[in-house]
C-alpha cells in the first residue's frame, strides 16, 4: 500500500457559513455540497471531490490549543501554480486581515494565514525541479522572510511551480 496524496481535510468551525465565505473569498474555493451545519468546498483547479470539509460546532467552542497545550494539527498547506498567484493570494489575505507570516524556505515560498476561527493554513509555491540549484537545496536549512517581488524577478511571475519537493522522479 502506498499513499498517493492528501485528498481533503476536515475542520471543526464555530460558524460554517462564516468559514465558507472566508475560504471562498481568501482562496477561491467553491461550494460543492452543503447540509445544515456542514459544507464541502473544492479548490478552483482541484480534481478532488472536495478539498475541505467544514463542520459547525457552535459559538461556544473555545480556541484550539494544539501546539500550545495539546497535541494536534498545526496547519494545512495548499499550493498555487505561479508566483503571480502567490502574490495575488498575499494581497487577498492581507485585505482580509488573515495573513500572519511569509517565509522563504528556499525551495518553497510560503504564506501563512489564519481563518476566522484562528486555524492556521499555508499557501505555497514550489521551485520547479529544472530551476533548482545546489545553493537552493542547501538553503532549506534556514528560513528567511519572503520577498515575493524578488522571487518573481528571479523565477518569473508565471513560471509553474514544482511538485512535492521539486525533485525529479
Amino acid at each position: 500500500m502506498s499513499v498517493r496524496r492528501l485528498n481533503h481535510a476536515v475542520l471543526y468551525v464555530r460558524d460554517v457559513d462564516r468559514s465558507v465565505t472566508f475560504y471562498q473569498e481568501a482562496l477561491g474555493f467553491r461550494m460543492v455540497m452543503s447540509m445544515p451545519g456542514a459544507a464541502f468546498l473544492q479548490a478552483p483547479a482541484s480534481q478532488n471531490d472536495h478539498d475541505l470539509g467544514l463542520f459547525q460546532i457552535g459559538p461556544q467552542a473555545t480556541a484550539s490549543q494544539a501546539g500550545r497545550a495539546t497535541v494536534g494539527l498545526y496547519h494545512l498547506a495548499w499550493e498555487v501554480e505561479t508566483l503571480a498567484d502567490l502574490q495575488q493570494t498575499a494581497a487577498k489575505l492581507t485585505e482580509l486581515d488573515a495573513l500572519v507570516g511569509a517565509s522563504d524556505h528556499s525551495t518553497t515560498k510560503a504564506l501563512y494565514a489564519k481563518d476566522p476561527d484562528g486555524l492556521e493554513f499555508e499557501v505555497s509555491w514550489l521551485v520547479p525541479a529544472h530551476l533548482l540549484t545546489d545553493d537552493t537545496l542547501a538553503g532549506r536549512s534556514q528560513i528567511r522572510p519572503l520577498d515575493i517581488q524578488q522571487e518573481i524577478t528571479r523565477y518569473g511571475a508565471d513560471t509553474p511551480g514544482g511538485i512535492g519537493i521539486s525533485v525529479p522522479a
